[in-house]
């Protein structure tokens, strides 16, 4: 199984050059960024995790910013986002800026999708809450078609569309792996089976008995069984925990990694090197 890491990469913590390039001599699979582009200080929005949140949140760093200083300075570490707010986003723009980084890497990148918790950040974003993830599904097809290898047009239902179209660079294997996250049910992974390659389970809780259900919708979809990805995520780790995906067929699971300095990120990466 390969082990990669997530961090929230801030101002205040490792750079991502320091942590790619020890993640890559170390034997690590991959690296995971988050994203968040603000905080609103007068959010209503709880925490999911309870409490109040934590300082990293509204100081990250763009995340694809971050992986192309990574790729610049590795050569297999693996590249992904955990997650991209897709809504957020202008689709045109990220498209170009996922096939860059992804052409650039030499396929390295991993995309993953999600479709957020924090309303206020959306707002700001103009995005309506209760269509955020209709929105996002329509602006990963509207991706697809600007990467497809020919000229394909998309039309939108949520306000943007694109004409048949020269679009290059490409990603390096066609469209990027694309994991969703989100909380298992039904309407998630109908969406996984319909448009994505797997999924990201927050911290890998509930598993065995999540992955009947997502299995079932995925060979309802017509899917082939061997090329579901399931990658638990920002995982704590022990032995068992490990060996009990492992059991489950997953082929990866992604590390927390703390938010701090690089002696302390470090010395994570010495305690998680055992797992390797």
């Amino acid at each position: 199984m390969r082990i990669s890491t997530t961090i929230f990469l801030t101002d205040e913590t490792i750079t991502p050059v320091r942590l790619a390039r020890e993640l890559e001599s170390r034997g690590f699979a991959g690296l995971y960024l988050p994203e968040h582009t603000h905080i609103p200080v007068s959010r209503e929005t709880p925490y999911p995790a309870g409490g109040p949140l934590p300082r990293e949140y509204g100081r990250t760093l763009d995340p694809f910013v971050a992986l192309g200083q990574a790729a610049a300075v590795t050569d297999r570490l693996g590249l992904g986002t955990g997650i991209t707010l897709v809504a957020q986003h202008d689709p045109i723009v990220l498209a170009k800026q996922i096939a860059t980084l992804d052409h650039l890497s030499g396929g390295r990148f991993t995309f993953g999708v999600g479709y957020g918790w924090n309303r206020e950040e959306a707002a700001d974003h103009g995005v309506d809450w209760s269509s955020r993830r209709a929105v996002t599904d329509d602006r990963l097809a509207l991706m697809r078609a600007l990467w497809a290898s020919g000229p394909t047009a998309y039309e939108g239902r949520y306000g943007y569309s694109v004409r048949a179209s020269e679009a290059w660079p490409k990603p390096a294997g066609g469209a990027p792996r694309t994991l969703v996250g989100g909380a298992a049910g039904p309407r998630l992974f109908e969406r996984i089976a319909a448009a994505a390659d797997g999924w990201l389970p927050i911290g890998g809780r509930g598993l065995t008995t999540a992955l009947p259900a997502l299995r079932t919708a995925w060979e309802r979809a017509g899917r082939d069984p061997k090329a579901l990805h399931v990658v638990p995520y920002a995982v704590h780790p022990n032995p068992g925990k490990l060996a009990h995906y492992e059991e489950l067929g997953c082929e990866e699971v992604v590390l927390q990694l703390p938010p701090a300095g690089e002696a302390e990120v470090l010395r994570a990466l010495d305690a998680y090197a055992a797992h390797l």
